[in-house]
């Protein structure tokens, strides 16, 4: 119901952060109220991602945006009966009090339609009834009045105001026909050595049809030599060890292997060497800005980067390549934007980050395309239960919109102690994926063309992890039926070492 509402008002349902500069806090309920479920984002930033032509057309994007907001206004006159979630997410009750049974849950941003109200002895309303999308009951219930408004725009801040929510032409090319994806991570060392053998023999012997493997990779280096790399950034040639890639596509394609190419996209330590006025410096000393790894990044902002990322994608297309997933499409983790003050970011066009990540991915769009191959970008998991970008740029909606898949990174091991009400997410696998897929879901039933969710999950050990348990067949096993439940087909399984349990799969 809530994806044919979305469709009449087009996007009119917009999940709104509240933890950037310039978005109110007025919106948010507090943590004691029994009727909110309110996950914090920064509380449970893990930090790193371990396991896993004219760019300028910023007048233009803001003018289509500002055009399609204002034709969305006038279609939402109309809906009169249709209100918005103000809560990070909201209970949806049995009956119209606080006794009543839980029977569900609507996130923020989220369009609900009015079916009925319910008043004080004063005459204020204070329960509504409304439709919604539920699968273990009706579609009916009722929330707390108190956390709803009458206009989406009440919930726009402004690091969000010129993303771009309109519906996008997603397409199958018949040269390319799609996949339904059960792939898995593939190194450069992997990719060049003996190890490749057992990954397509593991194919043949399982549902596995997809490697994602680096094109281009955390380090800088290259898989193959590439002309981006020689024009942009020299030492990352160095030692690409395919020195034939139609050779080595031939054999991923005689063994009918979907190949996806990893692009690294701001974590670039080469890329930094050779540009150092682009890295991202702490505006006390002109440092360069370094992770827990020691790496330098580059900023999101840098349109050269942008430029030199997407001509190494285009070679990978060329050679046959047919997918292009981005990954460390984002800004660094800096504590939920608590370091923003002391960073420089090279903010030259004075851009939000999920407008500069967004923005990065329609370019990606634009120039691959004509190729006729698919993209993809990596997120944090824990974007889709979240209200806002989490202070590096990833913002759902925003990140959905724009590509043909959108993987977030699920593994149980890197969700904080207590997330979804679990002690330690890492040892509910089932439990962790199906709430996080849930709520994935969920925020793309906000767009009128979302990308396919096609998750990467877990299947190493997390040793550093207090409380973890090993992971094996059975711990695939429930994480992928956790994404069956919830309908999601298609998966991506991280192994640093490239070594999958077999038996966890088809």
């Amino acid at each position: 119901m809530l994806r044919r509402i979305s469709i009449m008002v087009l996007v009119a349902i917009i999940l709104v952060t509240i933890g950037l500069s310039g978005c109110s806090k007025k919106d948010q309920p507090t943590l004691g109220d029994e009727d909110t479920n309110i996950v914090d984002s920064n509380e449970n930033n893990t930090g790193d991602d371990t396991p896993k032509e004219d760019i300028n057309s910023e007048d233009n994007e803001q003018q289509e945006n500002q055009d399609s907001e204002d034709n969305q206004k006038e279609e939402a006159k109309g809906n009169e009966n249709i209100l918005y979630i103000s809560a990070s997410k909201l209970n949806v009750r049995a009956e119209g009090s606080k006794e009543g049974k839980v029977i569900g849950g609507v996130i923020k941003g989220a369009a609900v339609k009015v079916i009925e109200k319910q008043s004080n002895e004063a005459g204020e309303v204070q329960w509504l009834k409304i439709e919604f999308d539920n699968d273990e009951t009706n579609n009916e219930g009722w929330i707390s009045a108190k956390y709803t408004v009458e206009d989406r725009m009440d919930l726009l801040g402004e690091a969000y105001k010129d993303l771009d929510l309109s519906a996008q032409e997603k397409i199958e090319y018949p040269e390319n026909p799609r996949v339904e994806v059960k792939g898995v991570y593939v190194t450069i060392h992997s990719a060049s050595g003996k190890r490749l053998d057992n990954l397509i023999e593991l194919a043949k012997n399982t549902n596995i049809n997809a490697f994602v493997i680096d094109v281009k990779d955390d380090n800088g280096n290259m898989l193959f030599k590439t002309e981006a790399a020689e024009k942009y950034s020299p030492e990352a040639n160095n030692k690409a060890p395919i020195k034939d890639i139609e050779a080595f596509m031939k054999k991923l394609k005689d063994n009918n292997i979907y190949a996806i190419a990893r692009i690294v996209s701001f974590k670039d330590p080469k890329y930094a060497k050779k540009h150092p006025d682009k890295a991202i410096v702490y505006k006390s000393n002109g440092k360069p800005y370094t992770n827990r790894d020691g790496l330098i990044w580059v900023s999101a902002y840098d349109r050269q980067l942008w430029e030199y990322n997407i001509e190494v994608s285009k070679e990978a297309a060329k050679v046959g390549f047919n997918e292009i997933q981005f990954d460390y499409v984002r800004f660094p983790a800096s504590n939920g934007g608590k370091l923003d003050k002391f960073l420089d970011y090279r903010n030259e066009l004075e851009e939000s980050k999920p407008v500069a990540v967004q923005r990065y991915l329609k370019y990606a769009k634009e120039n691959l395309s004509p190729l006729k191959v698919y993209i993809s970008a990596d997120i944090y998991g824990l974007v889709g239960s979240v209200a806002d970008d989490m202070g590096i740029g990833q913002y759902w909606e925003a990140v959905s919109n724009m590509v043909d898949y959108v993987s977030p990174m699920m593994y149980p091991s890197h969700y904080g102690k207590g997330v979804y009400g679990l002690s330690v997410p890492d040892a509910f696998p089932y439990e962790t994926i199906n709430i996080g897929t849930k709520d994935a879901v969920a925020r793309n039933n906000n767009l009128e063309t979302p990308a396919i969710i096609r998750p990467w999950i877990q299947d190493f050990t997390a040793t550093w992890v207090k409380g973890h348990i090993r992971y094996g067949a059975n711990e695939l096993k429930a994480q992928i039926k956790a994404l069956e439940d919830n309908g999601v087909k298609e998966y991506l399984l991280w192994n640093a070492g490239n070594k999958y349990s077999e038996g966890g799969l088809k």
